[in-house]
């Protein structure tokens, strides 16, 4: 029903300004529309983010929001430390963190967070 149609990320937030300035300003992300000062669109890739105002920013326990980043993995997390992202540390079965990235089963995570405690996270593939 669903399969060929486009979805659209969604992300909620305390502050718009604060969450802009982390998203295109850190992240590199592109605004490309706002609803008042309720909702900003945000682009990354062929991906739209809905960035929109909650009272419930930041209650998500669990992954929000995943880039597939290949190879570019180590140099995209050397990067956002640069801007002074801090990486999560997680204890799992199986994976073990080389600086803040956790490798195991074939595949390279690192997990990070937005100004209101959304969890993000880079994979290599």
């Amino acid at each position: 029903m669903l399969g060929k149609t486009d979805a659209v990320a969604n992300v909620a937030v305390k502050d718009l300004a604060v969450a802009k300035k982390f998203y295109e300003g850190t992240l590199g992300l592109t605004q490309v529309d706002a609803e008042g000062d309720e909702v900003i669109v945000m682009k990354s890739g062929d991906t739209l983010i809905n960035v929109y105002r909650s009272e419930f920013a930041g209650t998500n326990k669990a992954t929000s929001m995943t880039w597939t980043v290949g190879d570019e993995i180590d140099r995209i997390v050397k990067a956002l430390k640069a801007k002074n992202v801090p990486f999560e540390h997680y204890d799992m079965p199986g994976i073990k963190l080389e600086g803040d990235i956790h490798v195991g089963y074939g595949m390279k995570v690192a997990w990070f967070k937005d100004p209101d405690g959304n969890i993000l996270n880079l994979i290599d593939h």
